[in-house]
């Protein structure tokens, strides 16, 4: 799991640690790892830091003064500011191991002297307690930054950016790498930041993760590792209701493929048995393309008595999906309404679905149940209107206070929310930015589901998962991914094991 804290909970946090264990040392843990990170790109070459006047500069001169001095290592900054102790000591450490100190440029031009022959530029001007936009007196390094041709490592955020939000208010630095100190920022994971962040790789300095734990109560992501632990594993023994058997009511005939796609992505994320409840008229056409799954159909014109048979269907499964490709009509929405009230099975509902729930949210009060809504759909879902720009944690919490459903809000980075953590998905990826995906997103959660994974949990893990498999297709397709591309995806996309090292972890 990746602990996420935001800017006020980390330095809760790193007072506690302080007082424990003192400042220095977790400075010089932090130089530390940034050297590492810096030897893995070049064993030799000009490393220069834009060292700013706060701790995240003297990360900057601690990181210099830990790369070996076969290095020609140059720290730009105003190196009479000491501020706290551990920054005076990263200054004078710097000093002694032979880094050279000189005053920061105030023109473009003499910044851009400054680059010249650089192989690696360090960002250390400001953090997550930085006032925004930057003060004008930074701007050419900030500028000169984006505009040579090397690797910018930002140390801790990209400067400009906002830890907590993800804004950008004026000029930012553009990184190339983004290593952030013993926790995630949830800023670095939205946009416009995230686009700033370059590789995202979360520092140890030497907080144990209990007390991580203790201050991370807003916000929360899953790693590899995470992600790899929720999935559930087949028993050697298990038959192929027991591997997992959702239902996937969905489908019409104008929209059959979204119920294709929904109930392909459930056989692909490893249900053993897949049943597809449809409209009559649809179901030739689902048949034709499903030929491992079954395909039944809602064929009684009385509304109450076709929810009865759907009920009767079920007592086979162990999971529903809603709510792709279906029809908006009365009839529907009465049918799939009358069956969530009386089935008790885990259940997620999206696209049609809920168009259908809007106005009947108490009827999934207490169930175990996902909706999958994105801002358009939650717009109206919430009964709230459009989401502003920045709102869509607050948006978020306040739905899930009100409704007590879990939810999950698709986006450029998607938030899942079950009324205590606000989860972001790290794995998100443009190449998702296509007509059905969303359907595909269904099937995998509602075969997580029906395994046996919480509502949070499947949603969490289903989002992580399905961004996995939207960045393996893009690795494969330059252009022109479809979602059907996705469901076939899911099994390359597992990683094997976490990359990193014992002082670094890829985010």
């Amino acid at each position: 799991m990746i602990r996420v804290l935001t800017p006020q909970e980390m330095r809760d946090a790193d007072a506690q640690a302080v007082a424990a264990a003192g400042e220095i040392p977790l400075m010089r843990a932090a130089g530390a790892a940034i050297a590492q990170y810096v030897r893995s790109l070049t064993t030799k070459g000009r490393i220069v830091a834009f060292a700013g006047p706060g701790n995240n500069g003297g990360d900057a001169y601690a990181a210099l003064a830990a790369l070996e001095p076969a290095y020609d290592r140059i720290a730009y900054g105003q190196h009479e500011i000491t501020g706290s102790p551990a920054r005076a000591d990263a200054i004078a450490n710097a000093r002694a191991k032979g880094v050279e100190l000189r005053p920061l440029p105030s023109d473009d031009a003499g910044t851009r002297a400054a680059l010249d022959q650089a192989f690696v530029a360090l960002d250390g001007l400001f953090g997550t307690g930085a006032r925004l936009p930057i003060d004008s007196r930074y701007l050419p390094a900030v500028r000169e930054l984006d505009a040579h041709n090397l690797r910018v490592v930002a140390i801790d955020i990209p400067s400009g950016v906002d830890a907590l939000t993800g804004a950008v208010p004026g000029e930012a630095v553009r990184a190339s790498a983004t290593i952030t100190l013993a926790a995630m920022k949830p800023g670095l994971l939205f946009e416009p930041a995230r686009a700033h962040c370059g590789e995202l790789w979360i520092a140890d300095i030497g907080i144990d993760d209990a007390t991580l734990a203790a201050h991370a109560h807003t916000f929360a992501a899953l790693d590899y590792g995470a992600f790899t632990d929720l999935l559930p594993h087949r028993a050697r023994d298990a038959d192929k209701r027991k591997a997992g058997a959702p239902l996937i009511i969905a489908g019409s005939v104008q929209f059959p493929g979204a119920a294709v796609l929904c109930a392909r992505a459930s056989a692909r994320a490893g249900a053993g048995y897949v049943t597809v409840a449809s409209s009559i008229d649809a179901a030739p056409v689902l048949r034709a393309h499903l030929i491992e799954q079954v395909v039944v159909t809602l064929a009684n014109a009385d509304a109450q008595t076709a929810a009865q048979d759907l009920l009767e269907i079920a007592k086979r499964n162990t999971a529903v999906g809603i709510g792709p490709g279906l029809a908006l009509d009365e009839w529907t929405g009465v049918v799939i309404r009358a069956f969530v009230e009386h089935c008790e099975l885990p259940m997620v509902i999206d696209a049609s679905g809920l168009f259908h729930f809007a106005k009947h949210l108490e009827l999934l009060r207490g169930k175990a149940c996902v909706l999958t809504p994105h801002e358009g759909e939650f717009a109206r879902l919430s009964g709230r209107g459009t989401v502003a720009p920045g709102t869509r944690v607050e948006r978020l919490r306040e739905f899930t206070s009100r409704t007590a459903i879990t939810t999950l809000l698709k986006g450029p980075a998607t938030l899942i929310d079950d009324g205590s953590v606000v989860h972001i998905n790290s794995t998100g990826s443009n190449a998702l930015a296509t007509a059905g995906t969303g359907d595909v997103l269904t099937g995998i959660i509602a075969t997580l589901l029906s395994q046996g994974l919480s509502p949070v949990d499947a949603a969490c893990a289903g989002a992580y998962w399905h961004g996995l498999a939207a960045r393996r297709c893009a690795q494969e397709r330059a252009v022109g991914v479809i979602a059907g591309d996705l469901p076939e995806a899911l099994a390359s996309a597992l990683p094997a094991r976490a990359p990193g090292s014992d002082l670094l972890r890829y985010a």
